[in-house]
């Protein structure tokens, strides 16, 4: 297979010809009858490490990962986390071991998951840091837990976010990132000196920075200061446009600078759901694919996917387009200690690639490659 278009990092029109997975070359100029042409730029495969479900589909229950898969793909999305969050020991557990059958069971998804992310259950108890989790099931870190948890996934959790100021989080960060997780910080009330205490201990992410604390902090110090200045955490951020604010997306990304950013979606069950009212009424979608709290302007979830963010990236930051690329590229493999084999376009990487048109404001996928097959595109299915 090979394809052709323009690489973000220096606008060159280049042909890619992928065998058995893996880019076997990278050749400058565009090739007869090869799919993409000069107007379409290349990227390697967006990668999301937080996605709860969309389209109906839900990471922790019953969920048709093939709707999922294309669901993402079609947003540019090759690679994911699924991601469950804060619920009983029994209920994560049968989540987890869920996914870890449908990955054995699945070549296409196992191609498409490089982890799972569980967020919480060892998270901030009070209003507002907690954000939708629910407070029956908070509850402090454990690491006999989180070895069933390893256990039930068949060893595929990757990332733990928690917050650093619950009793024993120290210990548990740095048994766990011994052990080759990565641990975030998030839906926190932690002070400074406790944000700085888990990055000794061996945190490095920081899981949507700028939510999941409260809606009022101290001018100064605070717990988000104090993780923008911090240089061994990166920050992950959502870019939809409604969790943070166009200029809160500028400051942050002017801070870490692409290479220290990783962009979410955060996506959850309902985000690309026509509008209505679900879950017995009480959220709804509204006619934007907003998912909203019914009848408030309270957001119950995210409902947009990477090619949301990379429009809102290039709108309201001075990253560019490589830089903004290199936050849901690069960045997120990085995290995951994949740079060796994922995030470039490059021979010897896995081909994992996306290309894309920018029209008017808004970015339209053309053609998505996970592992080596072509999920969209002109012969995508064949």
């Amino acid at each position: 297979m090979r394809v052709c278009g323009r690489l973000a990092a220096d606008g060159r029109t280049v042909t890619v010809e992928v065998v058995g997975g893996l880019i076997a070359a990278v050749r400058p100029g565009a090739e007869d009858g090869v799919p993409g042409d000069a107007g379409c730029w290349l990227s390697p495969g967006f990668h999301d490490l937080q996605v709860n479900g969309y389209a109906g589909q839900d990471c922790a229950r019953a969920c048709d990962w093939d709707l999922l898969l294309s669901r993402l793909a079609r947003s540019g999305t090759a690679l994911f986390c699924p991601t469950i969050v804060t619920a009983s020991r029994e209920a994560m557990l049968g989540s987890l071991e869920r996914i870890g059958s449908a990955i054995d069971a699945s070549p296409s998804l196992a191609r498409a998951v490089t982890g799972i992310h569980v967020e919480g259950p060892y998270i901030a108890a009070e209003d507002g840091p907690r954000g939708a989790h629910p407070r029956e099931h908070v509850r402090p870190p454990d690491l006999d837990e989180f070895a069933r948890m390893q256990e039930a996934s068949g060893g595929r959790v990757r990332i733990v976010t928690l917050a650093p100021e619950t009793a024993g989080a120290l210990a548990f960060i740095e048994a766990v990132a011994a052990q080759g997780v990565v641990v975030a910080i998030g839906h926190t009330a932690a002070s400074p000196e406790q944000v700085c205490e888990s990055v000794r201990a061996g945190a490095t992410l920081s899981t949507h920075l700028g939510n999941g604390c409260h809606a009022m902090l101290p001018r100064h110090p605070n717990c988000v200061w104090t993780q923008l200045a911090e240089d061994r955490l990166t920050a992950g951020i959502i870019a939809d446009g409604r969790h943070l604010p166009g200029d809160v997306l500028r400051c942050v990304a002017r801070v870490k600078g692409a290479e220290r950013l990783v962009t979410v979606s955060d996506a959850v069950d309902l985000g690309g759901m026509p509008a209505g009212r679900y879950e017995d009424g009480r959220v709804e979608v509204d006619e934007a694919g907003n998912v909203l709290l019914a009848g408030t302007a309270f957001l119950a979830g995210a409902g947009f996917l990477l090619d949301t963010g990379l429009a809102n990236l290039l709108r309201h930051t001075d990253l560019g387009l490589a830089g903004a690329l290199a936050s849901m590229t690069a960045s997120p493999a990085h995290v995951l200690g994949l740079a060796d084999r994922k995030g470039r376009v490059a021979a010897g990487y896995d081909a994992d690639l996306t290309l894309f048109r920018l029209e008017e404001g808004t970015v339209r996928i053309d053609t998505v490659i996970r592992g080596g097959e072509m999920v969209v595109g002109p012969t995508a299915g064949r």
